[in-house]
C-alpha cells in the first residue's frame, strides 16, 4: 500500500509493550494488546504508583502507534487520491480498525479515572491528561462510533472530489489550484477568463457539495443528540475542549473584527481599487498587484522553495533549521501540486516517529511560501515535543498549534531577501501583511457561519445560503460581485474545514493575535521572543491554553482590547512598506 519514502523509518524509542513486528491494519493484531493493557490495570497487577504511570505510558505507546498507521494512510491518500489501492487502504482503517479501537480506548479510559492510584498521581504533570480523559468519557457513546466512521467517510469522498477537479486553459488541463497563478497576472482580461473558468469549474459540483455536506449535518445532528447535547453547537465546543472560552466569546470576536478589521480591510480595498484606476474592484482583482508589477515569483521549482526556506532557517535559529535539514533528508515533504492530489497543505505528526510531514500544493506563488513558513512552524512545534514521553501530551491544543505555524510565518518573513531583491521582499512582506488583515474577516465569516448552521437544524438550503450572503455583506468588503452571484452564494464550498473539520476555524483568528504578540516582542526582543516561543513550543499540550499562550510570551486574549493595538501595529507596519 505504502507510497511513502519515510513509511519505514524506526520508532524515536523502542517499544516496550507493542511488539517490534506487528501489522496495526490487522484488528486481530491489536485487539489482545487493549486485553493486556486492561488485565495490566487491575489493583492486584498494578500496586504502586510507579507501575501506574509505566501502564500509562505502555497505553500512550500503543495509541502512538496505531495512530501513526493512521497518519500514514491518510497521508497517502491526500497525496494519491486517484489510486483505488491506497484509497481501498484508507477506507479499510476507517471502517475496520477506528471503529474496533475507540471502545476499546474508551475502556481504558474508564480504568484509568477509576484506578485507585489515580488520586496520588503528581497534579501538575497529570491534571491536563485528567482533565481530558473526564471529558473523552463524558461524551464517547459507542451508538456515536458508526456515525463518526460514516462522516470520515463522507470527508474523503469531499476530498476526493476536489481533488480531482482540473479546467481546460488555452489548450492545457490545469488543476484549481495550477489556476491561481493567473490571478496575480497584470493582464486583466486574462485574469477575468481564468477566475470564471474556475468559478464555473466548481459550481458544476455545487449540489454534490451541498448534498454532501448535508450529509454530514444530519450526521453531525445525531451526534450531538446522541451525546444528549441541544444542538451541535454546544457539543462541539465541549468535544473540541473548549475549557477556556465560549461561543459568546467567539461572537465577540467576530464583533471585534468587525469594528477593528473591517474599516482597515475597506481602506485597503480603496486604495487598491484607486491603483488600479478601477470602477469597482472585482474578485479577479483581489491577487493582482495594484502596480500592475509582475506576479511575485519566489521560485520556479519546488526544490528552490525547499533550498531557500532552509536558508531562511539557517539565519532565524540553529536549532530550527537542523530540524527543517532532517525533514528534508528523511524526504518528510510532499510540496508540489499535482492532479490527483487533495486540495490544501497540512503538517502531520507521525506520533511514533515522534516526527513532522508536511504536505503542501505549491505552484510557485508568494502564498505558496507563506504556507511553506506556516507549515514548517506546526514542523517545529512537533520536532520541540518529541521527547515528550506522554503520548498525549506530544500535541497541544489547535489554538497554541496555530501560534506556532502563523508565528513562524511573520518570523521568517525578515529573511524573504533569500527569494527577492530588497523591493520585492518588501513588497511579498506587505502582502503577507494586507492577507492578515483580509483573512480575518473570512474567519469571522466562516465561524460565524458555522454558528449559524448548527443552531439552526433543520434549515433548509435556501436559508442557509440566506445566512451566509448575510454574512458576506458583513465581512466582505467592497467587493463587486454583480453577474456572479451564485459563486458568491456557494463560495463556503472552497472552505475544507466547513466540511472535514467542523467548528476548526475560528482557532486560526485566536491564534493570529498570539502570533502578531510574537511578532510584537520580537520587535522589542528578537532573541527573547525567539526564546520564548520555542519554550512554548516545547511544553507540547501538557499545560492548559492560556499557560501556553503565556509561555510564549503572549496572552490568551481575543476581545477589542487585544485586536485593536495588534491591527494598529499592522497598520504601522504597512505604512513603512508602502510602494
Amino acid at each position: 500500500m505504502s507510497l511513502l519514502p519515510f513509511a519505514s523509518l524506526p520508532p524515536h524509542s523502542p517499544r516496550h509493550f507493542v511488539p517490534a513486528v506487528i501489522d496495526l491494519g490487522d484488528w486481530s493484531q491489536l485487539a489482545p494488546l487493549f486485553d493486556r493493557l486492561e488485565a495490566a490495570a487491575t489493583a492486584t497487577a498494578c500496586r504502586t504508583l510507579p507501575e501506574f504511570e509505566q501502564w500509562i505510558l505502555d497505553w500512550g505507546e500503543l495509541s502512538a502507534a496505531i495512530d501513526e498507521e493512521s497518519s500514514k494512510r491518510y497521508i497517502t491518500m491526500t497525496c494519491h487520491t486517484d489510486d483505488a489501492e491506497v484509497e481501498k487502504a484508507y477506507l479499510h482503517f476507517v471502517e475496520h480498525i477506528d471503529p474496533q479501537t475507540k471502545p476499546r480506548q474508551f475502556k481504558l479510559s474508564e480504568i484509568f479515572l477509576a484506578h485507585p492510584l489515580r488520586a496520588q498521581l503528581p497534579k501538575a504533570r497529570y491534571e491536563v491528561l485528567d482533565r481530558n480523559t473526564r471529558l473523552h468519557v463524558e461524551l464517547y457513546r459507542p451508538e456515536n462510533v458508526p456515525l463518526e466512521t460514516e462522516e470520515a467517510k463522507l470527508g474523503q469522498q469531499y476530498q476526493k472530489l476536489i481533488g480531482s477537479l482540473t479546467v481546460s486553459f488555452r489548450g492545457e488541463e490545469k488543476t484549481l489550484v495550477q489556476m491561481g497563478r493567473y490571478l496575480e497576472e497584470p493582464d486583466r482580461a486574462l485574469r477575468q477568463e481564468a477566475w470564471e473558468l474556475v468559478a464555473k469549474r466548481r459550481l458544476q459540483e455545487a449540489d454534490k457539495c451541498a448534498e454532501n455536506f448535508e450529509a454530514l449535518l444530519a450526521l453531525r445532528e445525531q451526534i450531538a443528540r446522541n451525546a444528549g447535547f441541544p444542538d451541535y453547537l454546544s457539543y462541539a465546543f465541549r468535544a473540541r475542549g473548549r475549557f477556556d472560552y465560549t461561543p459568546e466569546d467567539c461572537r465577540k470576536f467576530h464583533d471585534a473584527i468587525e469594528s477593528e478589521v473591517m474599516p482597515v480591510l475597506r481602506a485597503l480595498q480603496q486604495e487598491r481599487r484607486d491603483r488600479l484606476g478601477l470602477a469597482t474592484l472585482r474578485p479577479w482583482d483581489l491577487s493582482v498587484d495594484p502596480l500592475n508589477r509582475p506576479p511575485l515569483r519566489p521560485f520556479n521549482e519546488v526544490e528552490k522553495m525547499v533550498s531557500g526556506s532552509q536558508q531562511i532557517f539557517d539565519q532565524l535559529d540553529g536549532r530550527l533549521a537542523e530540524g527543517f535539514a532532517t525533514m528534508v533528508r528523511l524526504k518528510l515533504l510532499d510540496l508540489a501540486n499535482r492532479k490527483g492530489k487533495a486540495p490544501g497543505g497540512y503538517q502531520s505528526t507521525l506520533a511514533e516517529t515522534r516526527l513532522p510531514f508536511i504536505f503542501m500544493n505549491a505552484v510557485g506563488l508568494q502564498r505558496d511560501l507563506e504556507t511553506m513558513l506556516h507549515e514548517a512552524g506546526h514542523a517545529f512545534h512537533t520536532l520541540a515535543a518529541k521527547e515528550e514521553n506522554l503520548y498525549a501530551y506530544r500535541s497541544a491544543p489547535i489554538e497554541f498549534c496555530e501560534v506556532a505555524s502563523m508565528s513562524m510565518e511573520l518570523l521568517g518573513n525578515e529573511f524573504l531577501e533569500v527569494f527577492y531583491a530588497p523591493t520585492e521582499a518588501n513588497r511579498a512582506r506587505r502582502t503577507h501583511l494586507e492577507g492578515i488583515m483580509s483573512i480575518f474577516p473570512w474567519i469571522a465569516t466562516v465561524d460565524a457561519f458555522q454558528h449559524w448552521i448548527y443552531s439552526h437544524p433543520g434549515h433548509t438550503r435556501a436559508e442557509r445560503t440566506a445566512a451566509w450572503l448575510a454574512l458576506m455583506d458583513r465581512f466582505g468588503g467592497t467587493v463587486d460581485w454583480s453577474g456572479f452571484e451564485d459563486a458568491r452564494a456557494n463560495l463556503w464550498h472552497r472552505q475544507l474545514h466547513i466540511f472535514l473539520h467542523p467548528f476548526y476555524y475560528v482557532e486560526y483568528g485566536i491564534a493570529q493575535l498570539g502570533a502578531l504578540q510574537v511578532w510584537a516582542n520580537s520587535k522589542r526582543d528578537k532573541a527573547k521572543a525567539l526564546a520564548d516561543y520555542q519554550a512554548g513550543l516545547a511544553l507540547g499540550g501538557s499545560r492548559p491554553l492560556p499557560e501556553l499562550f503565556a509561555a510564549a510570551g503572549c496572552q490568551f486574549e481575543f476581545s477589542r482590547k487585544t485586536v485593536k493595538p495588534l491591527v494598529e501595529l499592522v497598520q504601522t507596519e504597512l505604512a513603512k512598506l508602502a510602494p
